[in-house]
């Protein structure tokens, strides 16, 4: 298992929009992967999943990755989330 912690950069947190691009992201990898936000996951494929963890600005997440790309798909992940989602 690979994980890494990011904070969230985007001025909104993460909404419907970034949520999208998270899952899309995830999809381009064959890991299981995880947002974790305090004690809550979410599957990072899943839209909804994400959006329950109500993740907003500067606040601190965790991703955790298992399976034969897991450090591919963290490094992606952070770098996205890092990014701010170009807002």
């Amino acid at each position: 298992m690979t994980e890494e912690q990011v904070i969230v950069a985007s001025s909104a947190g993460i909404h419907a929009r970034p949520a999208s691009l998270i899952v899309q992201e995830a999809n381009n990898y064959q890991s299981e992967i995880k947002l974790v936000k305090d004690d809550n996951e979410a599957n990072a494929k899943s839209i909804m999943g994400i959006m329950s963890l109500g993740v907003s600005q500067q606040t601190e997440i965790t991703v955790r990755a298992e399976g034969e790309d897991e450090k591919e798909a963290v490094t992606a992940v952070v770098e996205l989330i890092a990014s701010g989602f170009d807002e």
